[in-house]
C-alpha cells in the first residue's frame, strides 16, 4: 500500500481531521493528540494493511508504522491541512498539563527507582546468598571473608538516602553535587552519633528531632523536591558571576538543618505509617492478600500502575528490612513463564511456538514483557490462565510469610533476595504458579493461529487508564501484515561467537562507544517488544555515532535523534538515540548527513550533546535495530559487551 492511501486510511479511523488536535511523529510512530477517543477505531487501526501496533500512552494515540513513518506523515500533508501553518512541526507532545496526575506520579517514581533496581537486585541476591552461607555454616559472621562481602551487599542499602538523592536531583532539574551533599550530611557519623546518643539537640536553639536516615527512602526525596524550587529561587536573585557559588553555599546551609529539623521527621514518621498500614493489611488474611496481589500483578504492569507498588516495597524494606508484598507479587511471573510454556507446546504455529519459546527464556529470569504483550494478553485466555495460577501461587506465599530482603525481577537468579522465613513456601509458591498456569493452558487452550488462516501473532497493545474506550478493542482484530512484521521481528536475538560467524554474513559495527544492553531492556515497548524489530542497545559513552555498515542514508529526522540506513547487501538498520528524544525539537542534536548520501562504515552521522540530553532527564539507550529481519538470521555477539565504535555487534546471515 502506497504511503498517501494509508495516510488517508489512518486518517479516516482516527475520526478525520476534525478529532486531531495536533500530529506529529518520531522514527517508528505518528503521535497524534485526540479530541475525542470514542471516534477512534482501534481495532481497525490494528488491521490496517502497513500498521505495526497502536498505543495509547500519556494522551497520545501512537500508531507505530516503522521505518516508513516519514513518508506517510509526509502524506498527511497532501490529504489535509494538519501540517499546514506549521502547526505540528516536531515539539514536545505530552504537555505536562495534558498527563494525569496518576500519569505524573507513576513517571516521577519510575524516574527515581528504575535507576536504582539493577544494582540492588545485584546486593540483594549477594546478601541472600550470604544469609545462605551463614545458615550452611561456611562462613562466620566475624570471618574478615564474611565481612568484606556483606559490606559490598549491604553499602548500597545503609548508603540509599544518597543514591535517591543523584536520581531524584536527576528527576527534579537540580544540583545533583548538592543533592548528594544533603543526603550525606543525613546518613553522617556524627549525625548518626547524635541520634544514638539520645541527648536533646538543638540547632539555633531549636529543637532538632532525630531520627535514623540510614536506608531511608522518602526524606531525601522530599529535600531534593523542596531543594529544586529554592534552587530556583535563588539563581533568580543571585548574579549569574557568584551564582555558581552562593547557591550551593545558601542550599546547604539551609536545606540540611531544615531535613534535620521537619523534613526529615516528618519522612521517616511517614514511611514508618505508610509500612504499618499496609504490613496490617496483609496480617489481616495473608493468604488472601498474597492471592490478591499475585493474580493482579501482571495486570498493573500492563497500565503501569506497578510503578506504585515499588515505592511500598522499597519503603517496606527500608523501615523493616523485608517486603511481604514483594515476594506476594513474585509468583505471578512464573505463572506467565508456565503459560508461555504451555502454549509453546500446544500450538502448532511454528512462529508462535517460537515467540513463545524465546519469550519463555526473557520470563524465567524477570522479564516478562515480550511474552505478556507478545503471546499470553493476545490469545487471552493464557494470561487468564497465568492470572489464576499466580493467585494459586501468591496464596501460599502469602501463608508461609513469605518476604523479600531487597528488590530485583523475579526469576531463577534473583531467588537469593527471598531467602529468611517462609522460603521453602515462596519457592513451593512459584513452583505451584508455574506448573498450575502450564496446565491451565494446555487444558484450556487457546485460538492457535495457523498458517492457512494467514494470521500471524502481533504483540498485543498496552492499554492505559487514560483512555479506556480506545483500548477496549484493542487486541481484537490484527493484520496479516503487521502481525508477520511483529513475529519476524522477535526481539530475542540469538547470540554467537564472533569467531562462529559466517564468513559471507553481513556484520555491523558499533555506531558508538559504549555498553551494550538487549533490546528487551529498552524503556519503550515499541522498541522492546520487538515489533519494530531485531537488534541490540547501546548506552553511548560519547556524543557521536557513526555508520555501522557501508550503505546509503534512507531517513533522517530534523529533530536529529535518529537516522535510517540501508546497507548495500539491502538490510534496513534504524538508529534511534535516546527514548521519546524527538521531544526536544532537535536540541542538543546535530545531524552530519542527509537523505540518499552514500556512506561508508564508521563515517561520522550525528552529534549529540550526551550530558545535557541526560540532565534533560532522557533515557540515552540507542537501539540499533535490523527493521526487515524477516530477510535474515540476525545474531548478537555474545562476547561484546563494551564496545568501541566500529566494532561488530551484529551478524547477518
Amino acid at each position: 500500500m502506497n504511503s498517501k492511501v494509508l495516510a488517508e486510511n489512518i486518517l479516516r479511523l482516527v475520526g478525520g481531521e476534525a478529532n486531531v488536535s495536533t500530529l506529529v511523529h518520531c522514527a517508528t510512530r505518528l503521535r497524534f493528540k485526540i479530541v475525542d477517543h470514542s471516534k477512534v477505531d482501534v481495532a481497525a487501526l490494528e488491521a490496517e494493511d502497513g500498521v505495526i501496533t497502536v498505543l495509547n500512552a500519556s494522551g497520545q494515540l501512537q500508531v507505530v508504522i516503522g521505518n516508513r513513518v516519514p513518508e506517510v506523515y509526509r502524506a498527511f500533508g497532501f490529504i489535509s491541512g494538519l501540517l499546514d501553518d506549521g502547526a505540528n512541526k516536531q515539539k514536545p507532545v505530552e504537555n505536562e498539563k495534558s498527563v494525569s496526575m496518576m500519569g505524573r506520579l507513576i513517571d516521577l517514581v519510575a524516574g527515581i527507582f528504575t535507576p536504582l533496581l539493577g544494582a540492588m537486585a545485584a546486593a540483594g541476591v549477594l546478601k541472600g546468598a550470604l544469609a545462605i552461607v551463614i545458615a550452611c555454616g561456611w562462613l562466620g559472621p566475624k570471618e574478615s571473608t564474611y565481612v568484606i562481602l556483606h559490606a559490598a551487599s549491604d553499602s548500597l542499602f545503609y548508603f540509599l538516602p544518597m543514591l535517591l538523592a543523584i536520581t531524584s536531583a536527576r528527576k527534579f532539574d537540580t544540583n545533583i553535587f548538592v543533592a548528594v551533599s544533603i543526603a550525606g550530611a543525613l546518613v553522617y557519623p556524627s549525625i548518626q552519633g547524635l541520634f544514638e546518643a539520645g541527648q536533646p539537640v538543638t540547632f539555633l536553639g531549636l529543637p532538632v528531632v532525630m531520627m535514623k536516615y540510614t536506608s531511608s527512602v522518602l526524606p531525601i526525596i522530599f529535600s531534593i523536591w523542596l531543594m529544586s524550587y529554592l534552587e530556583r529561587f535563588l539563581n533568580r536573585h543571585i548574579h549569574e558571576s557568584v551564582r555558581n557559588i552562593l547557591t550551593p553555599f545558601f542550599l546547604l546551609t539551609l536545606m540540611v538543618p531544615l531535613t534535620l529539623m521537619t523534613i526529615g521527621p516528618i519522612g521517616i514518621t511517614a514511611s514508618k505509617l505508610v509500612a504499618s498500614l499496609f504490613v496490617s493489611i496483609y496480617s489481616f488474611n495473608p493468604i488472601i492478600a498474597g492471592a490478591l496481589i499475585a493474580a493482579s500483578w501482571q495486570i498493573l504492569v500492563i497500565f503501569g500502575i506497578h510503578w506504585g507498588f515499588v515505592t511500598v516495597f522499597i519503603n517496606d524494606i527500608s523501615v523493616m528490612g523485608h517486603s511481604y508484598l514483594k515476594a506476594a507479587s513474585s509468583p505471578s511471573v512464573f505463572a506467565q513463564s508456565g503459560a508461555l510454556l504451555g502454549v509453546m507446546v500446544r500450538t502448532k504455529d511454528k512462529k508462535l511456538k517460537a515467540l513463545a519459546g524465546s519469550s519463555l527464556i526473557a520470563s524465567l529470569f524477570g522479564i516478562t514483557e515480550p511474552g505478556v504483550y507478545g503471546v499470553t494478553l493476545k490469545l487471552k485466555k493464557p494470561f487468564i490462565c497465568a492470572v489464576i495460577a499466580a493467585a494459586m501461587g501468591g496464596a501460599v506465599a502469602g501463608y508461609a510469610k513469605s518476604s523479600a530482603i531487597s528488590m530485583g525481577m523475579p526469576g531463577l537468579l534473583t531467588l537469593p533476595i527471598f531467602y529468611g522465613e517462609g522460603f521453602v513456601g515462596f519457592l513451593i509458591g512459584c513452583a505451584i504458579a508455574f506448573v498450575a498456569s502450564f496446565v491451565l493452558t494446555i487444558v484450556v487452550g487457546f485460538d492457535d493461529p495457523t498458517p492457512s488462516a494467514g494470521k500471524d501473532l502481533a504483540p498485543a497493545t498496552a492499554p492505559t487508564a487514560t483512555s479506556t474506550s480506545t483500548t477496549t478493542s484493542t487486541s481484537t482484530t490484527t493484520s496479516s501484515t503487521s502481525a508477520t512484521s511483529a513475529s519476524a521481528a522477535n526481539v530475542m536475538l540469538s547470540t554467537i561467537p564472533l569467531a562462529e560467524v559466517p564468513a559471507a554474513a553481513e556484520q555491523l559495527g558499533s555506531p558508538a562507544k559504549g555498553e551494550l544492553i538487549p533490546l528487551e531492556e529498552v524503556n519503550d515497548k515499541v522498541f522492546s517488544s520487538g515489533i519494530v524489530g531485531q537488534g541490540v542497545a547501546i548506552v553511548p559513552n560519547e556524543g557521536r555515532i557513526y555508520s555501522p555498515v557501508d550503505g546509503v542514508i534512507a531517513s533522517t529526522f530534523a529533530s536529529g535523534h535518529a537516522v535510517g540506513i540501508r546497507s548495500q547487501n539491502g538490510a534496513e538498520i534504524l538508529i534511534h538515540v535516546g527514548i521519546n528524544t524527538v521531544q526536544l525539537e532537535g536540541l542538543h542534536y546535530q545531524m552530519r548527513v542527509e537523505e540518499g548520501d552514500e556512506v561508508k562504515k564508521g563515517q561520522l552521522l550525528l552529534e549529540f550533546d550526551l550530558e545535557a540530553i541526560k540532565k534533560a532527564g532522557y533515557d540515552i539507550a540507542t537501539p540499533v535495530i535490523v527493521t526487515n529481519p524477516e530477510n535474515y538470521r540476525v545474531f548478537g555477539l555474545s562476547s561484546v559487551r563494551h564496545p568501541q565504535a566500529g566494532d561488530t555487534i551484529i551478524a547477518l546471515a
